[in-house]
Order: structure tokens, then sequence, then C-alpha cells
């Protein structure tokens, strides 16, 4: 049985994990002075940066439209036996709604709501595809990607507020005593929606190291197959290389997946951000 996966442009896997396991990715549109580009295709995170710290405004997102899902969805099903769709999760955009919408025409198409973001999704993108290539039946995969989706831990430690604060995501003052007290926000994935969790003081290379001890260390309930450090393009090599060793140091991952956040993310989180991103048993 041949069957497609896809997902959206959050799901932030590398690009050589997307061309092995032939993902198809609908990218969301990025609005940038009043015109439309798709994400990680005519627009980079690096052009979000520039335009914000220009001062020229800021960036808005836009979910993949209904009839885009309908376009794909109608190649996809004469090629193949069924698809898979795993969305950004639902109380974060319109994405997975309009896809349920879409895949309402069809009878080889299924939805998942991986109820997270970033590389939170790309997990269950990833467990997908390895799955569809072993041969399991499509309606199979489906009920356990559903099973899995509540146990990704996916969290982020923000440099900067300014980005969710210009995008309407937290209050002027909220950003501006986070910047005069050096406060790094923790933003967790809980239960589908953004929370922010512990708030850290001090400089991004020292208090990233002391949340992913946070993350992981004395724990036994980690599932050990995965990890994803995801990051913004503004993060210094040699932080993603500790962090990755402060890792290993913890716990005795199988397989440790540095990726970069696309646009969808960098609009959210500005240009300094990183995250690890996991499942619990």
């Amino acid at each position: 049985m041949r069957i497609k996966i896809t997902s959206d442009s959050t799901c932030d896997l590398t690009k050589e994990l997307i061309t092995k396991h032939e993902v198809y990715i609908f990218p969301l549109t990025i609005i940038k002075g009043g015109l439309e580009y798709l994400d990680g295709v005519e627009i980079q995170p690096a052009d979000i940066f520039e335009y914000v710290e220009s001062g020229a405004g800021t960036t808005l997102t836009s979910a993949v439209n209904v009839s885009d899902f309908e376009e794909k969805f109608e190649v996809f099903k004469k090629e193949y036996d069924a698809v898979i769709h795993i969305s950004l999760g639902s109380g974060f955009s319109a994405c997975c709604q309009n896809a349920v919408i879409a895949a309402a025409n069809f009878s080889n198409i299924y939805v998942v709501d991986s109820q997270n973001l970033s590389s939170g999704i790309g997990h269950l993108v990833l467990d997908a595809a390895l799955m569809a290539e072993s041969g399991m039946d499509p309606a199979d995969i489906v009920a356990k990607l559903n099973a899995d989706a509540p146990k990704v831990e996916a969290s982020f430690i923000i440099d900067t507020l300014k980005y969710l604060y210009k995008g309407g995501r937290c209050s002027g003052v909220a950003a501006l005593g986070a910047n005069v007290l050096k406060l790094k926000p923790c933003i967790e994935v809980i239960d589908g929606k953004m929370d922010v969790g512990k708030k850290y003081r001090g400089n991004f290379d020292k208090v990233i190291l002391q949340y992913v001890g946070d993350k992981l260390a004395g724990r036994d309930d980690l599932d050990y197959r995965r990890i994803f450090v995801t990051h913004t393009t503004g993060v210094p090599k040699e932080i993603i290389d500790n962090v990755i060793a402060e890792i290993k140091s913890l716990g005795p991952f199988e397989e440790i997946i540095e990726s970069v956040a696309g646009c969808t993310i960098s609009h959210h989180c500005g240009p300094v951000c990183l995250g690890i991103l996991y499942y619990k048993k």
C-alpha cells in the first residue's frame, strides 16, 4: 500500500529528512509589507528579522487555506492509496480545521491534529513516515499518532519578548519588564496551547543549559528514541553544541536531531530561541 505523508511548514523538519521520507510540506503564508510570501519557499527567517529590526513593521502569518489542501489532496488521491496529513495543532491555527474541511471531500485522506508546533509536529511526521514505510495500515498509523500526540513535550527559551509583543502575544509591560530584568521565559506547549513556564534570569548561554537540565535531569518517564534541538538562526553554534553535549550527559537518547525553525516559528520567537522536544513514555 502506498501512503503519502504530508504536513505543513511549521513542522521544522530538516530538508534531508523531508527528502529522505518524501514528505510533502504545505507552506503557511507570511505577510510582510502587505505582500504574501510562502514560508520557506519565497521568504526565509532572515528576511523577517531584517524587516522587523529595520523598524519597517512586523510580519503576520496566515494558515494554509482549504482550496490549497483540496488541490493537492486531489493529486495525491490518484497516486496513493491513502494520505495522512499531520497538522499544526488546532489550538494554534486554522490549518488543522482547513485540512479537515478539505479532507471531508475524499475517502482516503486522514488528518491528525498534532496538538503541537515546530518539531513537536516533526516527531509525529517522522513516526508516520516510518510506519508507512513499514507497511502499516493507514488507520492503524492514525490511531498510533493520535495516541502519541499528547506524549510530546515541547518547549523553548526565548531571548527577547520583542517579537511576541509585536505579534500581539504579550503585553508591552510584560515585554519591557522581562527586558529590564533579563528574563528569559520558557514557552511550553500544554494541552495543545502555548503557556509560559519558568522564567529564567541571566544570559542566554547560561540560561539555556539550566533549562535543559530542568527538563531532562532525574526523570524516569522519558522516551529516549529521539530528541529534537530546534533553534532559530541567531543562536550561536557554540551554544547549540553545548546544548547537545548537555543532552548526552543527561540521558541515552538514540537520536539527537538539530533543526532550524522556519518562518512561522521565527516570526513569533525572534532570532535567538532554542527548544528541546521529545516524547514522554
